[in-house]
């Protein structure tokens, strides 16, 4: 809680109890369901099969979001905390970030971007790292740092930050129903996989950025680019969970650096 939490030069760092969390988190979820419909509404569309579509739906509440996500993190002084990890982890931990490398490059279906056309292509691509850094710095970076500065273990701080994750995401059954609730617990498992790529890259950026290009993966191969038919290479970036949860059952005992290795940090 040293100087991991510390704050910008000349801020003093606040505190975030759970309950404030807990509210922050509810009005970045209003700003991206709410604002997601009004805009559907106001836009004509409700699909994301068009540029349009995607820009009204998803890019502006998106960007509204992210910036509030920022905003209250340099509010609380937190943001080198949010934006950098001092927490190191076993160099074996490398393994997380480059099976979702993996997966992304030969997950995404080529073809159905190709016939969406170039614009499309861009209008995505930016929406989903949108997401990748809007929801990577609430709950890898705010949310990790709230209960690091309770004093939680390192293991209830990976445990609870991906539960809340994936809690948040039950919101989903506003628009899928009862689907929302596989999804959330699907949800919670890929936020400690984030979780340890933050860890192991030292900083936000890397989770936030493999976070939207997962994003943009599974997109480009269901149906809202597919229409009519299913993407095989889909099945990739679903086998993340699978293969790395069995590397990480395995070695859950070597996640931590050794104490001469911690140390030595």
């Amino acid at each position: 809680m040293g100087s991991t939490d510390a704050a910008t030069a000349g801020t003093t760092p606040r505190n975030l109890s759970y309950v404030m969390f807990a509210g922050v988190v509810v009005i970045y979820l209003l700003i991206i369901q709410g604002g997601g419909l009004l805009l559907g509404r106001i836009s004509g569309e409700d699909n994301f099969l068009t540029p349009r579509a995607v820009f009204f739906g998803m890019i502006i509440p998106l960007a509204v979001a992210l910036a509030f996500t920022y905003v209250v993190a340099a509010y609380l002084g937190w943001l080198r905390p949010v934006l950098r990890d001092d927490r190191p982890t076993q160099t074996w931990v490398r393994v997380v970030p480059i099976v979702f490398i993996i997966a992304i490059a030969l997950g995404i279906d080529y073809s159905a971007l190709a016939e969406k056309g170039w614009v499309y292509i861009v209008v995505l691509l930016i929406a989903t790292q949108l997401v990748g850094w809007g929801e990577e710095g609430m709950f890898r970076g705010i949310g990790v740092t709230t209960l690091r500065r309770h004093g939680l273990t390192e293991g209830r701080v990976a445990l609870w930050s991906s539960v809340v994750f994936g809690a948040v995401h039950l919101s989903n059954v506003v628009g899928h129903g009862i689907s929302a609730l596989p999804q959330a617990i699907m949800v919670s498992l890929a936020g400690y996989f984030f979780y340890l790529i933050r860890r192991v890259s030292r900083s936000n950026a890397v989770n936030s950025t493999i976070h939207g290009l997962f994003d943009f993966s599974l997109l480009s191969g269901t149906a809202i680019l597919v229409e009519q038919k299913s993407y095989v290479g889909t099945l990739l970036p679903i086998l993340v969970y699978p293969v790395l949860a069995i590397i990480l059952f395995v070695k859950r005992h070597d996640i931590e650096p050794t104490t001469t290795a911690a140390q030595s940090n």
